[in-house]
């Protein structure tokens, strides 16, 4: 069974597909399959290891959500009161009507307050401007920065849209970890440390990197239509403005694989009943997740992620309405991060998974495939 489950991974890196890749399953009793293959640095010749951390970018969402339900569930935040009772500089939101002439916004007021809910499910109104055009119009008028060094730099940033009326994926989850920070008065890092990490065994998961972990990173790459890949300078700021609840962390596999099967299970030292079923089920009612179209070649390609069917997303995940041809069930959770990391989990098989590597731009082909494939070992591998 093990030589069919790292079958696909040895693949992509004996192919240059990947540089090197690390990728875990599990169960609810336990892991059922590790491996790694290629390199994490092939500068200085160090092999990947499923210890080896990686930047898991948006795979950090699903974490933060969890946190702020958690906070809901003591009463310190609120699903559907407006989030500027925190946040103050997000009252008012207005909404992105067109550009002028002259190329500035032409904006109208939105008809209402912004909600954890929304935040939490992406139908808020913001965006981000690697598949938005109008976003990196709006930013070089307005002279923002790429990320946002404040709120204010957010405030000043229109939605796209009235709240609740669409899905888009966008910057909704840094907004929610800012939120965490202000009502619990601790540090995004310190919180998700002492209520996830620490109870979890997630030691090697975190925002700002050690000597340890940096001696043990997953050095960035892309590739060129030929497949020769190019070692590039990506990295998060060291001291960054805020912590990005929606992508800021760095990870393992054999880290990220305790998360999943929290999940997984259903811990309930992780999540009471309620928010656990608001973590697992649909929440945007007829409103579907829709295919991410790139305005940054450079930095992600088109992505559909199931194409052959509708989509919704949860308090913390996307959900798949029908089975995959990989074998997930309908109603299985999964994301996944820009340095081409991919997750799920599959509540109705008891099987979840984690792939991790650091490859540029998000939706590689050969990454996707390399990680559909596993899944589908992993999946007869289960009989």
């Amino acid at each position: 069974m093990t030589d069919s489950l790292d079958h696909p991974l040895r693949q992509a890196v004996e192919t240059a597909t990947l540089v090197g890749v690390a990728a875990m399953a599990a169960t609810s009793k336990g892991p059922i399959h590790a491996a790694a293959f290629g390199l994490r640095d092939p500068k200085v010749d160090a092999a990947m290891t499923i210890d080896s951390v990686g930047w898991i970018a948006s795979m950090t969402k699903a974490i933060t959500s969890v946190a702020a339900l958690r906070l809901v569930e003591q009463d310190l935040l609120s699903l559907d009161d407006t989030i500027c009772d925190e946040l103050p500089e997000l009252t008012a939101p207005m909404v992105l009507d067109r550009f002028g002439t002259d190329g500035a916004p032409i904006m109208h007021p939105a008809p209402s307050e912004i909600t954890l809910r929304q935040l939490l499910s992406h139908t808020a109104g913001y965006g981000y401007d690697t598949w938005n055009p109008a976003i990196w119009h709006l930013r070089t008028h307005l002279g923002l920065p790429r990320i946002p060094k404040s709120l204010e730099d957010l405030r000043q940033l229109p939605l796209l849209f009235d709240p609740g009326t669409r899905w888009n994926y966008g910057i909704n989850i840094d907004i929610v970890g800012r939120a965490i920070e202000v009502v619990t008065g601790q540090s995004l890092s310190d919180h998700l440390r002492e209520t996830i990490f620490e109870p979890l065994g997630m030691s090697d998961t975190m925002f700002l990197l050690n000597k340890a972990h940096q001696d043990r990173r997953i050095v960035m790459h892309q590739h060129d239509d030929d497949g020769v890949f190019t070692r590039i300078p990506w990295s998060l700021p060291d001291q960054p403005p805020f912590l990005l609840g929606g992508g800021g962390l760095y990870s393992t596999a054999n880290d990220y694989i305790k998360f999943l099967r929290a999940i997984l299970t259903g811990d309930k030292a992780l999540l009471g009943p309620d928010m656990f079923e608001a973590l697992t089920t649909n929440q945007i009612g007829e409103l579907d997740v829709t295919p991410m179209l790139s305005a940054a070649p450079n930095i992600s390609a088109n992505v559909d992620f199931h194409p052959e069917q509708r989509l919704k997303w949860t308090l913390g995940f996307m959900l798949n309405t029908q089975p995959t041809p990989q074998g997930r069930s309908a109603n299985s959770l999964s994301w996944a991060g820009l340095s081409n990391c991919y997750y799920w989990i599959d509540r109705t098989r008891d099987v979840c998974g984690v792939f991790i590597t650091g490859l540029l731009p998000f939706g590689d082909p050969g990454a996707r495939k390399a990680f559909a494939d596993y899944e589908t070992a992993v999946y007869r591998s289960l009989g």
